[in-house]
């Protein structure tokens, strides 16, 4: 282990070793989250930088093999525990930002908007799966369905990264513009069907037998019916017996990550990931109740994982080889990239005659719906991890991700500013506006 005494005993030598990687981690993702505000881009896109830095993508390459010393096997299995909590926990998190209030009531413009913005990048995406396929019909030995590849790529190239969408929009000041409004709505539409398009994915992909997949299938409804008539309203009856009293915040903080930890396991013993358990338990959670009897509860969520969660860009760093691409693996990144942005791009262009935003406005929404940033390393970590992807194609989708999501910042500021179209008061007031959106009120996104 690194810099230990050898005569420490092998398990005190790893919780040293896990430790150390720990401090590395949180120093690494610190300074680079900082580094990427002074660049003017979203903080997790410097933690996703991190994580690849302290991989063999840099860390590797120097001498002594610094990456395989302070994360060897027995450390990358305490880390990917971590991991793993911190991805339950900012699903949570997801969900309970993920208000569909915002959407009720919306124009057509936004319905048809998400659905060009999903379909198109689903399509472009399982195009470009088939032309790779061949390449990528093995992983670890085991043979992987042409279909199950084409839907999986399909899927990511479909994802927009609402939490950092909505960071980007309040970086830019944007809250108020009508481009960073109707991309929220499109967005919050967008995730709720990625979210059921993956679950649907990952089922199809784990099950064993067409029986299999509606047994999958059936649990989860059984899930949503329990969280639905049973879970929700009782959460709803705590939380009001709770508001004005002292104890309120312990109990629902605790009573929060209780459940959700709990519903993680349920999914995970359904046969999904336990991902899609903490994002629906945030989804449903009585917020209007428990933002009165708590409001701080999901903000310590948020705070915990500030630590937890750069754990997993790292474990996912540990999986990303660029040096381990070649041409072919150049080739394909490439046109991973140029497929990921003609599918949002396109998709903001084809909805443009509802919208009725002029060319640079589409484009900025474009750019907007284009980035993909931690959601879609969630989606590539699931895949990795159910047997889809190799570690190739796991390596160009992950800096696929991490490109589109870069490119946002610089062309926003180059298209609008925050004073070009603010939202006018018809808008607020909820009748129609000059882009055809009519939202309803809504809580607002995430920051």
């Amino acid at each position: 282990m690194l810099g230990l005494p050898s005569g420490l005993a092998h398990q005190d030598a790893v919780i040293a070793t896990f430790l150390l990687a720990l401090a590395v981690i949180v120093l690494a993702s610190t300074a680079f989250a900082a580094l990427a505000r002074r660049l003017r881009q979203p903080a997790v896109v410097g933690e996703v930088v991190a994580g690849l830095a302290l991989g063999p993508s840099l860390l590797g390459l120097l001498p002594g093999h610094l990456s395989a010393l302070l994360f060897p096997t027995e450390v990358r299995t305490l880390l990917n525990g971590i991991a793993q909590l911190g991805l339950v926990l900012f699903m949570f998190l997801v969900g309970w930002e993920l208000d569909m209030g915002q959407a009720r009531g919306s124009s057509r413009a936004v319905g048809f908007t998400a659905a060009a913005s999903l379909v198109v990048p689903f399509g472009l995406g399982f195009a470009l799966a088939a032309v790779l396929y061949s390449d990528h019909s093995t992983v670890n030995g085991h043979a992987v369905g042409g279909l199950d590849f084409g839907l999986f790529i399909g899927t990511a190239m479909a994802i927009t990264a609402f939490p950092v969408l909505a960071r980007i929009i309040k970086e830019c000041g944007l809250e108020r513009h009508r481009l960073g409004v109707l991309s929220m709505l499109i967005a919050a539409v967008d995730d709720v069907v990625a979210w059921c398009l993956l679950i649907l994915v990952v089922t199809l992909v784990s099950a064993t037998s067409p029986m299999a997949v509606a047994v999958t299938l059936a649990g989860l409804a059984g899930y949503v019916v329990v969280m639905t008539l049973l879970v929700r309203p009782a959460l709803r009856r705590l939380a009001r017996h709770l508001t004005g009293r002292r104890k309120a915040e312990a109990v629902l903080f605790m009573t929060l990550v209780v459940g959700l930890l709990g519903s993680a396991w349920a999914t995970t013993a359904i046969g999904l990931h336990p991902v899609f358990g903490a994002f629906l338990f945030g989804a449903m959670l009585p917020r209007a109740e428990f933002q009165r009897a708590a409001p701080q509860v999901p903000h310590r969520v948020g705070q915990l994982n500030t630590i937890l969660l750069p754990v997993f860009f790292v474990v996912t760093g540990l999986s990303v080889d660029l040096g381990g691409l070649g041409w072919l693996g150049l080739a394909e990144l490439g046109a991973a990239i140029l497929v990921a942005c003609a599918g949002k791009f396109g998709g903001a262009a084809i909805a443009a005659p509802v919208t009725r935003l002029n060319l640079r406005d589409t484009i900025a929404l474009g750019a907007l719906l284009n980035t993909r940033g931690l959601t879609e390393l969630i989606v590539l970590g699931i895949g990795l991890q159910v047997g889809v992807l190799d570690d190739r194609m796991f390596t160009v989708m992950v800096i696929t991700a991490v490109a589109t999501t870069v490119l946002a910042s610089p062309l926003l500021r180059r298209l609008i500013r925050p004073e070009d179209a603010p939202m006018s008061s018809d808008f607020l007031t909820g009748r129609r506006d000059d882009a055809g959106i009519v939202p309803s009120p809504g809580r607002g996104g995430p920051t």
